[in-house]
């Protein structure tokens, strides 16, 4: 690993005020997910995994929503790779991918469904193919009614 740092102190400032929880896609799917009756866990911690977290967690059906912010994740359409300190980010964006990717490899391993989108994705179709998912995963778990997932 580099010892690689970021190019200043107010480069890491910046980074460490960049929201992790409660970001504007997450807020309106949720409130969309709300709405239609659906009751999840937010921030639920990934099982086994330390300083891991889900952002939408429907436990009972066991389907775990990622909503990814298209820099710090890889967005194949929108990431865009800083030309300042070009080694750090590359290191820094490939370690993030490769976290998803084994928080995903995990959670599918404990029996969850995992759904991953981009930030920039419209949030009432996340929502539906949330919903959708969820109430496939109810049926097949044997779980009855939309709402109280808890």
């Amino acid at each position: 690993m580099s010892t690689a740092k970021p190019s200043s102190p107010g480069v890491s400032a910046r980074m460490s005020r960049q929201a992790r929880r409660d970001t504007a896609p997450e807020v309106a799917v949720r409130k969309l997910l709300h709405a239609s009756g659906y009751r999840y866990r937010l921030n639920q911690r990934v099982p086994h995994m330390s300083r891991r977290t889900i952002d939408i967690a429907f436990t009972r059906a066991k389907v775990a929503v990622f909503l990814d912010g298209c820099f710090w994740h890889g967005c194949p359409e929108h990431a865009t790779q800083p030309k300042s300190n070009a080694e750090w980010w590359r290191q820094k964006l490939d370690r993030n991918m490769a976290r998803d990717a084994e928080t995903t490899a995990h959670l599918v391993a404990e029996g969850w469904t995992v759904l991953r989108f981009w930030e920039h994705q419209s949030p009432v179709q996340v929502a539906k193919q949330v919903a959708e998912t969820v109430d496939r995963e109810r049926f097949d778990r044997g779980a009855r009614g939309v709402g109280g997932d808890l």
